[in-house]
């Protein structure tokens, strides 16, 4: 009887050490793996000059976006980090989106204040109006915006836990669902569908700026 009882105890044992592995391996898998060299690249430099020249640079109506990547910083290489710096115009609006794979931290340097927030699955959203010196948070996966209040531009950088951390548009991948299939989620005519997706960039990092009905420089809501 007390072999058995040791028997089924060892077979216990076993089996909560596999799920406590099975847990682990699902934990790591979560974020980018963990550096196993400190310079996988041999590198000589880890210094990047001028993010608006030799960054990954895109521009619109709405202002500069310049981001940091493995190609134009090598530094970064399996570091799980990158960095965006933002010059926003008045009224400019860095639109709904999302990072599938990273939290973002963004902290305002210079002008604004800006209109943050994000959307939690809940369906709750979280709104604030931040001043230079103040940093906000959104967390991974949740759709988030910011658009610039002020009558000068904001100067602000987002640092993202991924080092590919990914970015979908709402509104342009939206308008790449199925015709029958949005007008039933929206409830609404394909016409209307037709006339705001020709009214969307198709570009997915651009800034964009909001019209003068909308938004009025220096008008805190």
């Amino acid at each position: 009887m007390g072999s058995r009882y040791n028997q089924m105890r060892a077979v216990l044992c076993l089996v909560v050490v596999v799920a406590m592995s099975c847990m682990q391996i699902r934990l790591v898998s979560a974020a980018d793996p963990d550096p196993l060299l400190d310079n996988p690249l041999n590198l000589t430099s880890f210094t990047l000059r001028d993010i608006f020249v030799n960054g990954d640079v895109s521009s619109g109506p709405g202002g500069l976006r310049a981001a940091l990547n493995t190609r134009n910083f090598p530094g970064t290489t399996s570091e799980g980090i990158t960095v965006v710096r933002f010059e926003m115009v008045p009224c400019g609006v860095n639109v709904p989106h999302t990072h599938p794979r990273a939290t973002e931290l963004l902290s305002l340097i210079s002008g604004g204040p800006l209109q943050v927030g994000f959307i939690d699955t809940s369906g709750n959203a979280h709104l604030d109006i931040i001043r230079p010196g103040d940093s906000t948070l959104f967390p991974r996966g949740l759709l988030h915006f910011e658009i610039n209040l002020g009558t000068e531009n904001a100067t602000y950088i987002s640092a993202l836990n991924s080092q590919n951390p990914g970015t979908l548009n709402a509104g342009a991948s939206l308008f790449r669902v199925p015709e029958l299939t949005l007008a039933t989620a929206l409830n609404t005519e394909f016409s209307v569908l037709k006339k705001i997706a020709e009214s969307i960039s198709p570009d997915l990092t651009t800034l964009e700026k909001s019209s003068k009905a909308h938004c009025v420089p220096g008008q805190v809501v």
